[in-house]
């Protein structure tokens, strides 16, 4: 049986599956469950990630969806309800509840609209006003924000990805998926950790000793910011082979480092926009992701930064200032070639 403390408890390290304690969320029963989806119908199932499949289901009169996790994935599991148990944002997915009976299972609010990797890379959407990106990607920024400086301890989600934000009904962005997600203590430095999260998103310097710190975020997010300019995938495949392919990155980073790189940057735009943007917004977000996406950590910006300066991308295009999203005038200086 799980069992329930007074609100305000918290998840120990050392709890087992047998007795999590939790707060503000719903114990549901298998049988709840499996009513809700017709047994785990096929007709039900709305997406499969790393961790197990996904099912649409009418719960209480809400709109859920069910994560249905293999028993190996005890970890995960145990991470993404601590996390989503204790924090609480607008653009954040919310935890509904959950069972263990047989199975892992988590039950989510129902997001209408899919993921980003889908209205990015998939068929039959639409494509996306370029408008909207900019407004997914602060709403994006926002909820990483959050987990980053308003958390006591501060979580990384460390898998952020497109196939990770999720759109809503209104087109407003959420973040999912925090079954990789770490804790660190405020003003802790990096942490080595064992190496999990999604090739093409990762920083170098996880990718190559494992060191975590909220700044491998940030890099994941600045590839998201270059995904919504381009709708190209975080690795780029050349030709037939995969020694051929380019990471999203460094195909940026080759127009961005033009003495004026706005002919060529055009040539990464999504072509489904046609014309259907302002140049100068799309250099401007291209500079922000080119700045998340520094080698060094420590050059990138806080997502309180990022924050900052999509607030006034997405407000207005004009007199937009690059030096917002850094933390001191030496990395404006740096990022000005001055």
């Amino acid at each position: 049986m799980l069992v329930f403390l007074a609100p305000g408890s918290t998840l120990e390290k050392s709890d087992s599956i047998g007795a999590i304690r939790v707060d503000k969320s719903v114990e549901f029963s298998y049988e709840e469950l499996a009513k809700a989806t017709n047994d785990f119908s096929i007709g039900h199932k709305i997406g499969q990630g790393g961790f197990g499949a996904v099912y649409y289901a009418e719960l209480r009169g809400e709109k859920a969806a069910i994560k249905k996790m293999d028993m190996m994935a005890t970890r995960e599991f145990l991470a993404e309800l601590k996390v989503l148990t204790h924090v609480h944002h607008l653009n954040l997915v919310r935890l509904i509840g959950y069972c263990v009976e047989g199975s892992l299972f988590l039950v989510y609010e129902y997001i209408e609209n899919g993921n980003l990797s889908q209205h990015l890379h998939g068929t039959g959407w639409d494509p996306l006003p370029w408008s909207t990106r900019v407004q997914i990607a602060l709403d994006s920024a926002r909820g990483l924000e959050y987990i980053h400086e308003h958390t006591v301890p501060v979580y990384i989600h460390r898998d952020i990805k497109t196939a990770n934000i999720l759109i809503d009904k209104n087109f407003r962005a959420k973040v999912a998926d925090f079954g990789l997600a770490k804790l660190t203590e405020v003003g802790g430095s990096s942490l080595p950790t064992r190496l999990v999260g999604t090739f093409g998103y990762m920083p170098p310097e996880y990718a190559q000793y494992g060191d975590v710190s909220p700044k491998i975020d940030v890099y994941a997010f600045g590839v998201v910011l270059y995904e919504l300019i381009s709708a190209k995938e975080a690795i780029v495949k050349a030709g037939s082979s995969m020694l051929e392919s380019k990471g999203l990155v460094a195909l940026f980073e080759d127009v961005l480092n033009q003495p004026d790189p706005r002919e060529e940057l055009c040539k990464l735009v999504d072509p489904r926009l046609g014309d259907g943007y302002p140049i100068d917004s799309v250099r401007k977000l291209a500079q922000l992701a080119k700045a998340c996406t520094q080698e060094n950590p420590l050059l990138r910006p806080s997502m309180r930064s990022a924050v900052v300066a999509l607030m006034t991308l997405s407000s207005s295009t004009e007199d937009w200032d690059v030096g917002s999203f850094y933390e001191n005038q030496a990395l404006v200086s740096l990022m000005s070639g001055r």
